[in-house]
């Protein structure tokens, strides 16, 4: 206390003037519209700098929450696409059974390998959220891979970068098929093998996913021809296709789940040992 009563001793001078000072201004403000008029306006727009920064913190802060909701809200866009009958992927509502046949669902990559020949992902949605094996695996970008082995909450992805990897695939401009494998060399391309001779293909053809796969919807994006090479013994093209998707580089991510796979499935099993 004593320490309070000699700094006011010691600055009185100045403390009476900052008084005076206070007092001066507060008198001056209240008796004049104008001057008040322009001390709100200055109050309002430091409050208003303060609260902008400070919505910023909040924002920053929000982020990952705004970007789940917004991967959610791509989902069920994309289920909207896969499902609608004047899409460029083409999958009406079935209108026997009356339910799409698309269901997308949306997750998150929280591992991802791309630097060894069988590369794979993990995500962090399961049977819980119907998660099945063979469901194919795309992003905002392009095709990621396919689902191969499920727990509860997570799942593992077998990647585009796999030399395992066979996914039904076709040049957009000319609907020729093949498939696409990848040889382990760069993780930025992949490469389509079995396109017959009799096929124009050209360098920056798109490459899509073909309407064979039971896996994939057809039209979506896989990558752009960068180079053609002529397999003399077969007659068959294999091209170097440079992926849309950046493999190296992803986060989250859609399921696609085709309702009649399983049926297909059966189908097909109970038809080969006729054959």
């Amino acid at each position: 206390m004593q320490q309070i009563f000699n700094f006011i001793f010691k600055n009185s001078n100045r403390l009476l003037f900052l008084l005076l000072l206070i007092t001066s201004l507060t008198l001056v403000v209240q008796s004049h519209s104008y001057h008040r008029s322009q001390v709100v306006n200055s109050a309002n727009i430091l409050s208003g700098n303060v609260y902008e920064q400070i919505n910023e913190i909040e924002t920053y802060f929000r982020l990952k929450q705004q970007n789940d909701k917004l991967a959610q809200e791509n989902a069920a866009l994309r289920k909207l696409l896969f499902n609608q009958k004047d899409s460029v992927f083409n999958l009406p509502k079935d209108s026997v059974k009356g339910y799409d046949k698309i269901e997308v669902i949306q997750s998150k990559i929280i591992n991802n390998s791309y630097n060894v020949p069988e590369n794979y992902l993990t995500i962090n949605s399961g049977s819980l959220k119907g998660v099945k094996p063979d469901m194919g695996v795309i992003s905002s970008q392009g095709i990621v891979g396919v689902i191969e082995k499920v727990s509860s909450n997570y799942a593992t992805v077998i990647s585009v970068l796999n030399i395992k990897s066979k996914i039904n695939a076709k040049v957009k401009r000319t609907n020729h098929f093949g498939s696409l494998i990848w040889t382990a060399k760069n993780a930025g391309y992949v490469q389509l093998v079995e396109i017959p001779r009799l096929a124009s293909v050209r360098k920056g053809d798109t490459i899509v996913t073909g309407g064979i796969s039971k896996i994939f919807p057809e039209n979506i994006p896989v990558g752009i021809i960068d180079k053609i090479y002529m397999d003399t013994k077969t007659n068959y093209y294999t091209v170097d296709v440079r992926l849309f998707n950046d493999m190296t580089n992803l986060n989250h991510v859609y399921i696609i789940n085709n309702k009649d796979i399983d049926e297909i499935n059966k189908l097909e099993a109970e038809t080969k040992p006729n054959e």
